[in-house]
């Protein structure tokens, strides 16, 4: 990769933004090790929960892109604003203390529908990806390939540990995001 192209400012908050994402992946993962989970389903899992937060940004990369079009200087407000509101709402999910950990099923089109539900941010963060000029490649792979790992750090930790993590890293994740949000509009 040609250095003069590669921006590190950009890199470090990419990556930080793809640790945000995958906070709500680690700390459910941490709930559903928690039940118990064979190292075979921690795979399948991390794998599955890595590709939605690949897939997911692409599509909001995709509906940003276009609307970035039509709305012009509007966007870089509305990609800030959703941001934060991501942010606001992962902080507000980590203190309510919502027990919803153990309905979560790691088969079939549970393992699905966990993955869509723990991705949905990555979506509209995508949304506001496409709204600006990013390096789209680079974000999808860092969202894909932490949102994997810190699944499966939190499968393993909830396996061996329990629950202590969980609630306090969506916290965490809201505020990085609240953060950015808040950069990108100032």
């Amino acid at each position: 990769m040609d250095l003069t192209l590669f921006h590190w400012g950009q890199f470090l908050t990419l990556l930080l933004i793809a640790f945000a994402l995958s906070m709500d992946a680690f700390s459910l993962g941490v709930g559903v090790g928690m039940i118990g989970i064979r190292l075979r389903e921690i795979v399948k899992v991390s794998v599955t929960i890595g590709l939605f937060h690949i897939v997911m940004p692409l599509v909001g990369i995709a509906v940003g892109g276009y609307l970035s079009k039509m709305m012009g200087d509007i966007a870089i407000i509305v990609g800030g604003t959703v941001l934060m509101g991501i942010g606001l709402h992962m902080i507000w999910n980590g203190f309510s203390g919502a027990d919803e950990k153990s309905m979560l099923q790691t088969k079939g089109f549970g393992l699905f529908l966990f993955a869509f539900s723990v991705s949905l941010d990555a979506l509209t963060v995508g949304f506001s990806f496409g709204l600006m000029e990013i390096n789209r490649f680079l974000a999808v792979s860092l969202f894909g390939v932490i949102g994997g790992i810190m699944s499966c750090f939190g499968l393993m930790i909830g396996r061996s540990m329990g629950g202590w993590l969980g609630e306090y890293s969506e916290v965490l994740g809201g505020l990085i995001l609240l953060c950015f949000g808040l950069k990108i509009i100032l």
